[in-house]
């Protein structure tokens, strides 16, 4: 941007230097430390990326919490009977499935899965392609080489995506959108919800897989789940919500605001950590298996993906060959063999 180069961790500062001057602005004190919240499925390079984009905000980050856990918290919090719930949480950019027992303010987390290049995002991309293809078969021109024409169109991508939510159609009118020697061009196209199912159609299947190791991984069968919570935006789709009633044998339900329920979740942890929240206690779990690379280039396990944490693994290797005197252990993290 601007000729500069940017890392994650600087553009993710940014956001949050912006949120704590919000944050400051409304409660009228400053705001010095700070719960983060993070996809489940993050590994650990994420997650310290995220941590660094807090320092650079200059907030002290006091605990790096999974958004589905946060959700839950914030779903559980005034609820005294014991169940088993699933957050099914499809954001902007990343998506997670997790499955917590709840008892008697003890949130447990049984399993988590996800996928972290799965999100809105997609969403607005398979729109975007839609609309320069529809563009180009009619007009004969190709958006892609036009970069304000591209922004314009995930723009109203976005737009027309959201508005289907609630409506049956919309109409996407781009005026000038291009030129040529004959003059300016302009989009006019008219998008149903169902043309919408259908293009998404894919992206919204690549979520059922996760769900169904997570139910594996957990140990527990769809007619355990006492209640599913829907978190992001994406979840206000009526065919994600659809699916996730057909994954899980239940409607979603209605207890919690998708878009709010994760700040409030990592509110009411923040409330824990200051001592101000009570009897509620959060067991997490690593979302990934942790290991160490033996002989071959091999990842040994260690400890397993869905382990309680914190946990801690002793294991005795020998070295490579007879009389080496310093050794290089590479700690990995993952599901790969290799």
């Amino acid at each position: 941007a601007r000729d500069k180069q940017y890392s994650p961790s600087q553009i993710g500062g940014f956001v949050l230097t912006k949120m704590k001057e919000t944050a400051e602005s409304y409660i009228g004190s400053q705001v010095k430390n700070a719960v983060v919240t993070v996809p489940a499925y993050f590994n650990d390079s994420q997650r310290q990326a995220t941590k660094d984009a807090g320092q650079i905000a200059g907030l002290n980050v006091l605990r790096v919490i999974n958004e589905p856990t946060a959700a839950a918290l914030a779903y559980g919090m005034d609820k005294s009977e014991d169940k088993i719930i699933a957050v099914y949480d499809l954001g902007g950019g990343t998506f997670d499935i997790s499955i917590l027992e709840i008892q008697k303010g003890v949130f447990e987390v049984k399993a988590t899965n996800g996928d972290t290049f799965l999100g809105g995002e997609d969403f607005d991309n398979t729109i975007v392609n839609y609309l320069v293809k529809e563009f180009k078969r009619e007009q004969g021109l190709d958006l892609t080489k036009d970069n304000m024409a591209m922004q314009r169109l995930r723009e109203a991508a976005e737009k027309a995506k959201t508005e289907l939510s609630s409506s049956l159609q919309t109409d996407i009118n781009l005026p000038y959108i291009t030129a040529d020697q004959s003059g300016p061009k302009h989009l006019n196209l008219k998008l149903t919800r169902s043309k919408l199912e259908s293009l998404c159609e894919e992206l919204i299947n690549r979520t059922l897989k996760p769900c169904e190791k997570c139910l594996q991984d957990a140990g527990v069968s769809r007619s355990d789940i006492g209640d599913v919570i829907l978190v992001g935006g994406m979840t206000r789709m009526p065919k994600v919500a659809e699916t996730v009633k057909k994954i899980f044998g239940r409607s979603p339900s209605k207890a919690v605001n998708p878009d709010e329920a994760v700040a409030i979740g990592a509110a009411i942890q923040g409330g824990v950590l200051a001592g101000e929240v009570k009897d509620i206690l959060l067991l997490d779990v690593t979302p990934l298996s942790l290991g160490i690379e033996t002989l071959g280039g091999v990842f040994t396990k260690l400890i397993p993906r869905n382990t309680t944490i914190p946990t801690k693994k002793s294991q005795v290797f020998s070295t490579a060959a007879d009389g080496q005197t310093q050794v290089e252990i590479k700690v990995c993290q993952g599901e790969r063999e290799m």
